[in-house]
């Protein structure tokens, strides 16, 4: 009879289970046990009536979440008493004395259909047979639980923080120029490089919308521009500082609405940051462009930056505007005379982004000064980065215009135009204009899944008209890549890449320079 009992409940589990969820929540604040006979001697409260159909119980609707196992606990068992006035109360807590009387009511029944004819014999064999057959299955089941929550909690234990993921990369590049430096005839002033550089990006998330990140940074890269005389050649993705670690990012993005994106940040926020460069597949200096001109425009987005705040609004699917007040990072922490954020060196701007299908387009505008100017972002030549000389104030209007479009799966285009209208503060009548464009081809998965092939061919900054004594350009110095990433493994590729320089430092008088570089990164 023992196990008739215990057979019938496995069976009845399913109406047992929604037994608990009916019942519940007991009143916890009952706490003293009661004696079996105080509990025979209950009596039910507003004398409850049993109940046949869960049709007679007003309030149980088809959608409440426990109507199935109301259903089979009332048509089927015959345990479940409802209210005088047609109601079954769901919501409403039950005395222990009440869940008594419920769970004695639906024993009451088990063992009458297992006393009776409730439970034919051939289904008691059925589930003792599905007993044995499952039990080995079972009892794996509860070890690989057991040993799941042994390890969950081993990784609980151990983790670093429940709020902030770590994205590492690590740089490893072999790189070399060939060709006379500026000025010289003949001869090869550099040697083979082997250098790296190392990024260590905490993204601290609190609200599943907003990011704090904090990049440590360290490197010992050359940039080939003290031997070769120009900064045109320098690698997009060198760092210096003979490889010791310093805070490189410190800058929060969060949320306003669903539509309404800001940035404040102490230390590393770029314009690349805030703006969308417009340069989806060569627009990388960890696994795009190989050199510092060929990753974006360096006229609007390399220009002075570090702290500051900024705001993006969506206008609608295929419009947005940016705009945002960067100051110098060296300025930005600095109490002296013609420091600080809002006295200092800066540049101040917005962007609209126009988004239809698979084209972008961007239109950029920026205000910038300082008192040791870098109008070209270190990718032009020398008289493009400081007009006027490098230690005279200067300001600039920086007006760039950006695009790109995906023309099949495999095959992309992107560039940009960019100028500036330079003045010298101290001399209001000196002018200069610096130009710059760009042009390039990528080629998504050629020769294999998460490869990239590129080819860059533009103008680097150069001054193309100036007034009052200020200095022009004589040439124009173009520039021309090409690259191809090499999908090794997940998180590992390697890229060689080789830049042409002709005309440097925008003289025709001057050999072409040649960089050729081979750079493998690590990502984790």
């Amino acid at each position: 009879m023992q196990n008739k009992i215990v057979n019938a409940l496995w069976r009845m589990s399913p109406a047992l289970l929604g037994a608990a969820a009916v019942f519940g929540p007991i009143a916890a604040a009952n706490a003293e046990l009661l004696s079996v006979d105080e509990l025979s001697s209950y009596e039910t409260p507003e004398n409850l009536d049993q109940v046949t159909s869960v049709s007679q119980l007003s309030d149980v609707q088809p959608t409440d979440w426990a109507f199935q196992a109301l259903q089979s606990l009332v048509e089927r068992y015959g345990c479940i008493a409802g209210y005088p006035d047609g109601t079954f109360r769901g919501n409403q807590p039950l005395t222990r004395y009440e869940f008594a009387a419920g769970l004695n009511a639906c024993l009451d029944q088990i063992l009458a259909q297992v006393g009776g004819d409730g439970i034919a014999p051939g289904d008691l064999d059925t589930i003792r047979r599905l007993q044995d057959d499952f039990a080995a299955q079972l009892a794996a089941l509860r070890g690989r639980v057991d040993s799941l929550e042994a390890r969950l909690d081993t990784v609980e234990a151990q983790q670093f923080s429940t709020t902030t993921k770590l994205a590492g990369e690590v740089l490893f590049t072999l790189a070399d120029t060939f060709g006379p430096a500026i000025g010289e005839d003949d001869g090869d002033p550099t040697q083979t490089i082997f250098a790296d550089r190392v990024r260590l990006n905490f993204h601290t998330s609190f609200t599943g919308r907003d990011r704090l990140r904090t990049r440590l940074q360290a490197g010992n890269f050359d940039n080939f521009s003290g031997a070769t005389g120009t900064d045109e050649v320098r690698i997009g993705h060198a760092a210096g500082g003979g490889n010791n670690v310093a805070v490189d990012d410190l800058w929060y993005r969060g949320k306003l609405g669903d539509d309404i994106t800001f940035w404040v940040g102490a230390n590393g926020l770029n314009w690349d940051n805030v703006f969308n460069v417009v340069n989806p597949y060569i627009g990388s200096d960890g696994k795009g462009s190989i050199s510092r001109f060929g990753v974006r425009n360096p006229v609007v987005y390399r220009q002075q930056s570090g702290a500051g705040v900024a705001v993006s609004a969506d206008l609608s699917d295929t419009l947005a505007i940016t705009a945002g007040y960067l100051a110098a990072g060296g300025d930005a922490p600095n109490s002296s005379p013609s420091q600080g954020v809002f006295n200092g060196a800066y540049s101040a701007g917005a962007q609209i982004d126009f988004t239809p299908g698979d084209f972008h387009l961007a239109l950029t505008y920026l205000h910038s000064y300082s008192d040791s100017p870098n109008i070209s972002g270190t990718a032009g030549t020398d008289l493009a980065q400081d007009p006027f000389g490098s230690s005279t104030p200067t300001s600039g209007d920086h007006f760039g215009l950006q695009f790109a479009a995906d023309l099949s799966d495999s095959f992309a285009i992107a560039g940009w135009a960019g100028l500036v209208a330079a003045n010298n503060v101290d001399n209001s009548d000196e002018d200069s204009t610096i130009f710059n464009w760009a042009f390039n081809m990528a080629f998504p998965d050629l020769g294999g899944d998460g490869n990239l092939g590129g080819i860059i061919i533009g103008q680097t900054p150069h001054v193309i008209d100036a007034s009052n004594g200020a200095q022009e350009d004589e040439d124009a110095t173009f520039h021309i890549e090409a690259l191809y990433r090499i999908n090794l493994a997940k998180g590992i590729d390697i890229t060689p890449g080789i830049t042409w320089l002709i005309n440097p430092e925008a003289d025709d008088d001057n050999e072409d320079i040649v960089m050729v570089a081979l750079r493998t990164r690590f990502a984790f």
